[in-house]
C-alpha cells in the first residue's frame, strides 16, 4: 500500500498528501474530502478502500490516523453549492479545499480518481487508488466516517427519511420517503430521484 509514497520519496518528494472523497452518489448531504499525509516511519497497518471495511475497523482505523498521521485536514461542500457546480466539480473543489487546510507546504499530491484538483501543486491523478494507495485509503477513510457521523447527525433532525441507514443514497426507502415528505434542504434537487 506505501508503493507509491515510497516512490516518490525516492525522488526527493518529501510531504505527499493522499485526498480522497465521499458522497458523490447520495440524493442528500454534502461530499466530504479529506487530505492526509502519513508518516513514513510509522507506517498504519490495515488500510484499504473505506468501502471494503466494516464500520467498525473503519472506526479504529479513524482513530489510528487522527492520532497517527502528521497532517489531516476535511472540508465538505453542501447541496446548494453541488447544485450550482455539478457533482464533479464539487467533489474537485471539497479535494482542494481539504488541501489547503492541511496547514503544511505540499510536495506532491495524490488524487484517487482520473481528474487532478485545482490546486498549484505537483499531483497525479490514482485510479482505483484507495485500493492502492496508502495515504490515499486513509484520506477515503477519515473523510468516510466523518460524512457517516455527519448524517447520522442530521437524521435527528430529520427522522423520516432515515439519513443513519443509507447515509443519504438512493435507496428504496430513501426514494419513497421522498415521494411521501418531499425534499428537505439537505437533498440535491437537481439529482434524478429527488424532483422526480
Amino acid at each position: 500500500m506505501y508503493t507509491l509514497e515510497r516512490r516518490l520519496q525516492g525522488e526527493g518528494w518529501k510531504c505527499i498528501a493522499g485526498v480522497d472523497e465521499v458522497g458523490r452518489g447520495p440524493l442528500a448531504g454534502p461530499v466530504v474530502a479529506a487530505a492526509v499525509v502519513l508518516d513514513p516511519v510509522d507506517p498504519i497497518e490495515g488500510l484499504a478502500d473505506s468501502k471494503k471495511l466494516s464500520p467498525k475497523k473503519r472506526d479504529l482505523l479513524f482513530l489510528e490516523i487522527g492520532k497517527r498521521a502528521l497532517f489531516v485536514a476535511v472540508a465538505g461542500i453542501g447541496a446548494r453549492e453541488i447544485e450550482r457546480r455539478n457533482i464533479l466539480q464539487a467533489s474537485l473543489q471539497a479535494m482542494a479545499r481539504a488541501v489547503g487546510r492541511l496547514g503544511c507546504p505540499m510536495d506532491y499530491l495524490l488524487i484517487d480518481g482520473n481528474k487532478k484538483i485545482p490546486v498549484g501543486v505537483p499531483q497525479s491523478a490514482v485510479v482505483s487508488g484507495d485500493a492502492t494507495c496508502a495515504s490515499i485509503a486513509a484520506a477515503s477513510i477519515f473523510a468516510k466516517v466523518i460524512r457517516d457521523r455527519l448524517m447520522a447527525r442530521l437524521d435527528v433532525r430529520f427522522p423520516h427519511y432515515g439519513f443513519a441507514r443509507h447515509k443519504g443514497y438512493p435507496t428504496r426507502d430513501h426514494l419513497a420517503a421522498i415521494r411521501e415528505h418531499g425534499p428537505c434542504f439537505l437533498h440535491r434537487r437537481t439529482f434524478r430521484g429527488v424532483t422526480g
